[in-house]
């Protein structure tokens, strides 16, 4: 049997991220993969999803060329390329996970893994030990009862970004960062697009007014939104597929060629050996402690597959500090409500910390900032200006409790607050420090003056 210091089961960017950690810590390690190095992200989500959302960028500039004083005529896309560029872009990216493996020193395990009592992992029948086992199996997309998915008419995400043909009628169920990322780009690819959103707000996890903001702007993109509806059944019986939604007006019922599941997922701890070891779970989640131990000593669980966000940047943190507190460093909780969340479509959405209506129900007494694009420089030049950068401090010690944005490029903007919070910074100090003219980042310096009654461009 083969004998390791840490295995690690899953290779996404929890488990291959925890692999080379351990590694670097002088950990004899493996990991086990059944399918592509990289798992879902890599593979099926995050990278190639940016492909196609960049492609689908590219062709709206296309198709408004004229706003920038430039001529393009018979601007068209080529569906199969478009998907075609986003696979070679994933099986790009699993390359460089699989020369990480081997820069590192780490086995490669292929097959289906499954734990077993005594600090055991079988792949495929055959058995290997390790001192500590890493669970780190991931997600997939969660079926409704009432939305079971073929993978033809009703899909879920993974069928969505490699569809043989563009559907010429979609509906999206679910209004999370996959919903409207897939809405984003097929409305831009010529779909036509209808969201369908069981809470009153799309995107119901972000603030208030980013939600109503992307609304505005996804409407006046030609995106149909429905809120507050649910999908009661689908009919998939005839060449396409109609799918009887409930609203507050009664039922309607709407008729597409394709309809995507985007409800959340469902984690994959199902047969993995779980319960022959012993180790807990509720309500889907494997339970851990704050360093990822189960309570089963020497099996840990990151990722999607335990109670904290699931999110790959989340999972990756939750695996080094995993491997790092068995090293026996001294290391930190991590901090659950400093994560920033983002959302890839057009506009972009980034946020960290509270909503302002989460602060309000805590009954914190706050300012709150607000500096829209459209007084920008960058952004009017960049023919960007739709779109906020909305801040809440606590008006008491000038704590940064939670900053929301919405608008062209803020995913890239959202590390400067994770940072700014973690350092404990306030209000005076951001304003303080000296942001470069003309760029999208001053957004936030003026919102935070906004918040303090001394913003100059608004």
């Amino acid at each position: 049997m083969s004998k390791y210091d840490i295995i690690v089961l899953g290779s996404g960017p929890g488990g291959y991220v925890t692999a080379i950690r351990a590694s670097q810590l002088g950990f004899k390690t493996a990991i086990v993969e059944k399918e592509s190095l990289g798992g879902v992200c890599l593979n099926w989500g995050c990278i190639p999803t940016k492909a196609l959302l960049k492609s689908a960028q590219v062709f709206e500039y296309l198709k408004h060329a004229e706003d920038y004083g430039l001529s393009v005529k018979d601007a068209d896309k080529d569906f199969d390329a478009v998907v075609k560029r986003s696979r070679g872009v994933a099986d790009g990216m699993s390359k460089g996970v699989q020369f990480l493996m081997k820069k590192n020193k780490i086995d490669v395990i292929e097959g289906y893994g499954k734990v077993k009592p005594g600090k055991k992992v079988e792949v495929d029948g055959k058995d290997y030990s390790a001192d500590h086992i890493v669970i780190a199996t991931g997600a997939r997309s969660r079926e409704l009862p009432s939305l079971p998915q073929d993978g033809k008419k009703v899909i879920g995400y993974r069928e969505a970004m490699s569809l043989k043909e563009q559907p010429k009628k979609m509906i999206v169920v679910g209004s999370g960062a996959i919903g409207v990322e897939f809405a984003y780009f097929y409305n831009s690819m010529g779909t036509e697009v209808t969201i369908v959103e069981y809470l009153p707000n799309i995107v119901p996890v972000e603030d208030q007014d980013v939600s109503k903001q992307l609304e505005r702007s996804f409407k006046k993109s030609g995106i149909k939104i429905m809120t507050s509806a649910e999908v009661t059944k689908v009919d998939t019986s005839g060449k396409g597929v109609k799918a009887t939604v409930k609203t507050s007006k009664g039922e309607e019922v709407l008729e597409a060629d394709v309809v995507l599941s985007a409800v959340g997922i469902k984690t994959n701890i199902e047969n993995i050996g779980l319960e022959d070891v012993g180790i807990v779970v509720d309500r889907d989640k494997i339970l851990v402690n704050d360093f990822y131990q189960t309570n089963i000593p020497g099996y840990y669980a990151i990722g999607d597959v335990t109670p904290g966000q699931a999110l790959a940047h989340v999972a990756s943190a939750e695996g080094i500090l995993c491997v790092e507190k068995i090293a026996g460093m001294h290391v930190e909780a991590l901090d659950y409500g400093n994560i920033p969340g983002c959302t890839y479509c057009t506009p972009e959405i980034a946020s960290v910390g509270l909503t302002e209506k989460q602060a309000k129900d805590q009954g914190i007494d706050i300012k709150v900032g607000k500096f829209p694009f459209s007084a920008s420089g960058k952004a009017s030049a960049g023919g960007n200006k739709e779109g906020f950068v909305k801040v809440i401090f606590d008006a008491k010690y000038g704590e940064w409790l939670g900053c929301h944005m919405i608008g062209a490029g803020v995913t890239d903007m959202v590390a400067e607050v994770v940072l700014g919070r973690k350092l404990e910074t306030t209000g005076h100090e951001v304003l303080k420090a000296v942001h470069p003219h003309p760029t999208m980042s001053e957004a936030i310096m003026e919102a935070v003056a906004d918040a303090y009654d001394e913003c100059i461009h608004i």
